[in-house]
């Protein structure tokens, strides 16, 4: 479980430098600056706890998995926004999004979170492969 937590951090954390470097390009900022949090690597890596359950639905249609995984990143981002918020520690703030809930979800990512859910799930699935052989 500690090394599906440290992928999924780590890729997170990727996804995240990669996500806001593109918006540094957006912004036509040459530099390509981009920013994270320390907190959020071990939000990023909690998605490793769930294996087991990407395991027992990996059997479900694409649709359904990525409906799951992108409800899950949801709630997640939901509760731990929530809770960073409450001591004045969250790292993001979607006020300015008119797809904003309680300024810490953006309903317009969902098709990201579909996509990085099974992206995860991928990225899980080959580091176990790549381990018994």
């Amino acid at each position: 479980m500690k090394k599906n937590i440290m992928i999924c951090g780590i890729t997170g954390w990727s996804l995240e430098i990669l996500f806001t470097s593109l918006q540094s390009l957006r912004k036509r900022q040459k530099k390509l600056y981009a920013t994270t949090s320390l907190w959020m690597f071990p939000i990023y890596g909690s998605a490793g706890i769930f294996y087991p359950a990407m395991k027992q639905i990996k059997k479900f249609p694409l649709l359904l998995r990525g409906l799951c995984y992108m409800m899950g990143i949801f709630l997640t981002e939901y509760t731990t926004g929530r809770l960073l918020s409450a001591f004045g520690c969250c790292p993001w703030n979607y006020e300015k999004s008119r797809f904003h809930y309680k300024k810490v979800i953006r309903l317009d990512f969902a098709p990201l979170w579909f996509f990085t859910g099974l992206f995860l799930e991928y990225v899980l699935s080959a580091f176990q492969t790549e381990n018994k052989s």
